[in-house]
This record gives C-alpha cells, sequence and structure tokens, in this order.
C-alpha cells in the first residue's frame, strides 16, 4: 500500500512537472493570467486524479474482510508461526480436514462451539482458510495455547 501511494505521489509530481512544461511551451503565446490558470486546471486534474485513487484506495479497505491479515507474520494478533505448528500438528494444515467421528473440523480442528466462541458460522471445514486463521488468531490471543491440548 505504501509502494502504491508513492507511485501515486511520483506521478503527480510528473503530472504536474508535464503540466509546467506545456504551461512553459505555451507561455509565448499566453499572457501571464492565462499560464498560471493552466498551470492551475492541469494540477487541479492531478489532484482529482490521486483523490479518486484514495477513494477506490479506501473502498477496497472497507469492503477487505477482517479476516484479511494486513501483517504477513502475525493473525490476530497472533504469530503465524506459532498457528502453522498447531495447524501442522492438528490436520496437516488442511483447512478441510474433519476428525473422524465429524467432532473436528477444519485446518485447527475446531469444534463448532468453539468456532461460534470467535464470530465464526457453520462449519469451519467449510470456511476459507483465511477465516479459520483469523479465527484460531482469535482464540490464541484469548485462550493461548489450552484449546490444542495437544498441539499446542
Amino acid at each position: 500500500m505504501l509502494a502504491r501511494r508513492n507511485l501515486i505521489a511520483a506521478a503527480g509530481v510528473v503530472s504536474l512537472s508535464v503540466a509546467a512544461a506545456a504551461a512553459g511551451a505555451a507561455s509565448d503565446r499566453l499572457t501571464g493570467g492565462e499560464e498560471s490558470e493552466l498551470v492551475e486546471s492541469q494540477a487541479m486534474t492531478v489532484e482529482r486524479a490521486i483523490e479518486r485513487q484514495r477513494e477506490i484506495e479506501r473502498r477496497r479497505a472497507r469492503r477487505r474482510p477482517k479476516w484479511a491479515s494486513a501483517d504477513p507474520d502475525k493473525v490476530a494478533g497472533t504469530p503465524r508461526g506459532t498457528l502453522d505448528a498447531i495447524a501442522s500438528c492438528e490436520s496437516g494444515g488442511d483447512p478441510r480436514a474433519v476428525s473422524s467421528d465429524g467432532t473436528y473440523r477444519g485446518k485447527y480442528q475446531f469444534d463448532k462451539g468453539t468456532w461460534a466462541t470467535v464470530g465464526g458460522k457453520g462449519d469451519p471445514a467449510k470456511a476459507p482458510e483465511a477465516e479459520q486463521d483469523y479465527r484460531a488468531g482469535l482464540l490464541y490471543k484469548r485462550s493461548g495455547s489450552n484449546p490444542w491440548p495437544v498441539c499446542g
């Protein structure tokens, strides 16, 4: 996201430079007032484009599910490595895993009651993997490794 903002800012500077150059090339044909109007008009266009891009980014952020992690090293404040170790032990990392008796489901082998306590709806094994990671992160943050007595 930061790289995109820097790119947008750079594009704005380049656009302003191009506008200024265009205004300079036309300056021998324009009066001082007309020249400043042209540069101001170009600057307003660039500002509108930058603001439009910012609005698009704000909309995308609002649509992103809350379990979509912005930090690749943490999920819901829990280190990803911790969750990976639990998932590997519980299900071999398989988000569709179901225990032989059907009680424990998904990558972290949630039972439906525990899944519901962290905001999950429906079958944990049918939830997107990123959501399972998020809900396991919440559970770990709340209860530590206790919900996973063998693998935690």
